[in-house]
């Protein structure tokens, strides 16, 4: 009744009365059931009660009633590790003494002789170590507060002692949890980790710091080897669950847990391939498909932390199930944590060839697409899902991210081994990263053909990529020659990038709406090798420039406008600026492109503002055509940029695929920002 009424201000003075009397109650289950109603008093009248009968609560941890001591740990594990609990403590010396006494206690409480009563003390444990990240408890309980500084160092201050009595106890802990009733075993285990991983990882240190102990506890810090038995220890103690259980939940638990323990420094690659390995399982087996989510998250976050081989095979199940996630934001996170994965593992292996180890199979990054149905729907024109567009827009931004200087390596953690293996592969060269994204513009080439419904970003992203690597390697001026003073490698990756040229001028003709033909157009023409072209083909129809000058002429004529698939005037603009600067670039071309452009300024196509700019752009051209001599080469000069994604043309519709573009966009750089430069 207590519970569930509203009771004004003086109903609770009679309840703390009560409560304060029943404290004295010879039988002990009377007990018991008024030290539960303390979570739930108001915390106004909280303090008073509390310091007020101090010595029965005190009284209650020694009471010899199993069922007394149990209650007490219960309530006083989800009352003091509240918030508002800790600003009553802020401001009162007194009750802070208490509380940590109290905290004290109920550590002791988790080897108690009871089963109930050591599992609910490992549960309270367990609650407080929470709070200090998640600050779930408190939620609950309709906190909103920002911590100050003190009631942080005040809660620190109890996570540490605490922190300090699990880890000193640790053996006797573990052998106390093996004999709790098997489906009590949940509850130890986050506690013992979390202990643990901040006294291995060097957490500890933190949080000591944080709670400004002006008394410290005299403690010996560890040498790193007893850090790494006490890890060690732990994770034997752990692992039989995870082979031997047949409770999805356990098993959950233990796996996420011994996930979080691999990345102590000094872990093994088969702590986290054990319990990746047992999560996949409980996928396998359809169990626990509530945490599909949480599944993933920790799967992928944790993927470098493997050996070569186990990720490779990871990547293929993992496409398919992250397609599965519901939520995008999800879906973004564990793309993007696959993609620097995948780029990772490219690079290392080819680093560690160049070293002149054995090459490992399926390291490149068309590994990623090897599933038939992640390869069917890079292949096929219209896909039902947007994940396709997801996974290529991630992969081209990871690149980018490559491309930028590292972020400063931090010893512990995730992020270490990350940008170790970066740096690694990147090795000092400033072009390497180059090598792996040309990979990824050759696997993702069918992107150019998609129709996405007027959705531009995938295509977008992956013409960046390409005019970021042409504008690099310079492939206007055609393949580089030794005695040019190109290396090797250079000269291979431009071949590759002049074939690939070939291959999308030949794409040209498949793409399916006029407003990526237009964007392709300009990528290829901006940075074709025009002196390259066989002059004798000229009249051929497969001469790339041929192919462009006609597809200039479809976007130029393109009469049935429908808004889906193009933006008119946007896409006439990008192909009167590829004819100006093709024409201005060659001369054939020039001849080529001014009958186009003679024939479509005087149709019924061209609106006065197109009229006047194909008139200058024709005089652009015949005077270059006349005086070759006097051109100035940099006029028309790459400038490596694609101005279709950042800086708008001044022509744009919204339109609802531009809306939803725009939120795949957000998207995708949060998660790949998150993870990157976290």
């Amino acid at each position: 009744l207590i519970r569930s009424t509203r009771l004004t201000a003086d109903l609770w003075d009679s309840v703390s009365t009560g409560i304060r009397n029943d404290f004295h109650f010879p039988d002990p289950d009377v007990v018991a059931a008024a030290v539960s109603i303390l979570a739930a008093i108001p915390s106004y009248s909280l303090a008073k009660l509390i310091t007020d009968s101090n010595a029965e609560i005190s009284a209650c941890f020694d009471s010899p009633s199993d069922n007394l001591r149990f209650s007490i740990t219960e309530t006083l594990g989800c009352v003091l590790a509240r918030d508002d609990l800790v600003t009553l403590c802020e401001n009162n010396v007194n009750l802070l003494d208490k509380v940590s006494a109290w905290w004290a206690r109920i550590g002791q409480n988790m080897l108690d002789k009871s089963d109930t009563v050591s599992k609910v003390a490992f549960e309270s444990v367990g609650r407080l170590f929470q709070e200090l990240d998640s600050k779930r408890m408190s939620r609950l309980a309709g906190d909103k507060l920002v911590d100050s500084e003190n009631s942080l160092a005040i809660r620190s201050n109890w996570v540490s002692s605490m922190v300090d009595f699990v880890w000193k106890k640790r053996s006797t802990l573990m052998a106390r949890s093996l004999i709790l009733p098997v489906e009590s075993f949940r509850a130890t285990v986050f506690p013992l980790v979390f202990a643990v991983k901040a006294v291995a990882s060097g957490g500890l240190e933190v949080i000591r710091k944080i709670s400004k102990g002006s008394k410290v506890n005299g403690t010996v810090v560890d040498s790193n080897a007893e850090k790494l038995v006490g890890v060690s220890d732990l994770v034997t103690h752990l692992a039989p669950f995870l082979a031997s259980s047949l409770e999805p939940a356990l098993i959950f638990d233990v796996g996420i847990n011994m996930l979080y323990l691999a990345d102590v420094p000094g872990g093994k690659p088969e702590w986290a391939s054990q319990s990746i390995i047992a999560i996949l399982t409980l996928w396998d087996r359809q169990e626990f498909a509530s945490a599909r989510e949480s599944i993933v998250r920790a799967v992928v976050t944790n993927l470098h932390l493997l050996d070569l081989h186990m990720q490779v095979s990871l990547f293929k199940r993992l496409l398919l199930m992250v397609r599965n996630l519901r939520a995008e934001s999800d879906r973004m996170h564990a793309l993007a944590c696959i993609c620097r994965t995948a780029l990772c593992v490219d690079l290392f292996a080819k680093e560690s060839v160049r070293r002149g180890q054995k090459p490992l199979a399926g390291t490149d990054i068309a590994s990623l697409f090897e599933d038939p149905s992640v390869k069917d729907d890079l292949h096929n024109v219209t896909s039902k899902s947007l994940f396709r567009e997801e996974l290529v827009a991630t992969l081209v931004e990871s690149c980018f991210q490559l491309s930028l200087p590292l972020p400063e390596q931090k010893n512990s953690g995730m992020e270490s081994r990350v940008i170790g293996a970066l740096a690694y592969g990147t090795g000092y060269g400033a072009l390497n990263w180059t090598e792996t994204a040309l990979e990824v513009v050759e696997v993702c080439r069918p992107c150019v053909k998609w129709d996405c419904d007027g959705r531009t970003y995938a295509v977008d992203c992956y013409l960046k990529l390409l005019v970021r690597l042409c504008h690099i390697y310079d492939t206007r001026g055609g393949v580089k020659r030794v005695k040019d003073g190109a290396s090797q490698d250079q000269i291979l990756n431009e071949t590759r990038l002049q074939n690939l040229q070939r291959d999308l001028v030949k794409d040209l003709r498949e793409v399916s709406t006029s407003r990526i033909c237009a964007r392709l157009l300009w990528a290829i023409s901006e940075h074709i090798n025009l002196e390259g072209l066989d002059p004798l083909l000229a009249d051929d129809p497969e001469d790339p420039l041929n192919i462009i000058v006609s597809n200039i002429h479809k976007v130029l004529f393109n009469a049935d406008a429908s808004t889906d698939t193009t933006n008119r005037p946007q896409d006439v603009q990008a192909a009167l600026l590829c004819a100006q600067r093709l024409g201005s670039r060659h001369a054939r071309a020039g001849q080529l492109l001014t009958k186009e452009l003679e024939e479509f300024r005087t149709s019924t196509l061209a609106d006065s503002v197109n009229k006047h700019q194909c008139r200058m752009i024709l005089q652009r051209i015949k005077y270059i055509s006349n005086r070759p001599e006097s051109r100035w080469v940099g006029a028309s000069e790459a400038r490596g940029d694609y101005p279709f994604s950042h800086h708008k043309l001044t022509v744009q519709f919204y339109d609802a695929s531009a809306a939803q573009d725009r939120k795949l966009e957000g998207l995708v750089h949060k998660a790949i920002l998150e993870l990157w430069r976290p």
